[in-house]
């Protein structure tokens, strides 16, 4: 009893530390493969083969009750504490390769998460890709500026020259 108790806080505490949570049915799945994907996520997420009964219990604990009537059958679950659209994107890639693994659904920013929704969650462009974007966006921004600035500048400097040239001219 101890020890199921224990198991129950240690999941309780995984869920309310995750960015995000990958509930999976991994039925059919050797344990090498198990392995090539804990291997592929473990960047950004853990991934535990639950008792379903026990993660129920935890979810619940935790202030999810989305899993209640997804908790069927061989459960494991991704703890996401990095990336999740890295993690769902893994997910993904990985069960195109191994149809045997399905993702039931997620839980993500406090809100339940439907299979679909998590393959469009692995459509997005990953954190760096924004980042990069958004870096590209203010050196763009800041270029214009630049000139902006200068334009004015120079246009100064070449209407004074052409008066100098002028005055010159006519002297």
């Amino acid at each position: 009893m101890a020890n199921k108790e224990a198991s129950v806080a240690e999941l309780t505490e995984n869920f309310r530390s995750s960015t995000a949570v990958l509930l999976t049915e991994y039925r059919g799945l050797t344990v090498a493969e198990l392995k090539e994907l804990r291997t592929s996520i473990s960047a950004d997420a853990t991934y535990a083969v639950v008792k379903n009964t026990l993660s129920k219990i935890a979810a619940n604990n935790a202030g999810i009750s989305s899993f209640d009537d997804e908790l069927v059958g061989p459960s494991a679950i991704a703890f996401v504490h990095g990336d999740p659209v890295a993690v769902a994107k893994s997910m993904r890639d990985f069960a195109k390769a191994h149809p045997a693994l399905i993702v039931k659904g997620g839980y993500f920013d406090g809100n339940a998460l439907t299979a679909a929704e998590v393959t469009k969650l692995a459509d997005l462009e990953s954190r760096e890709v924004l980042l990069g974007k958004l870096a590209g966006a203010f050196k763009a921004s800041l270029f214009g500026a630049a000139y902006l600035f200068n334009a004015p500048l120079s246009q100064a400097v070449r209407t004074v020259e052409a008066l100098r040239a002028k005055q010159e001219a006519d002297s």
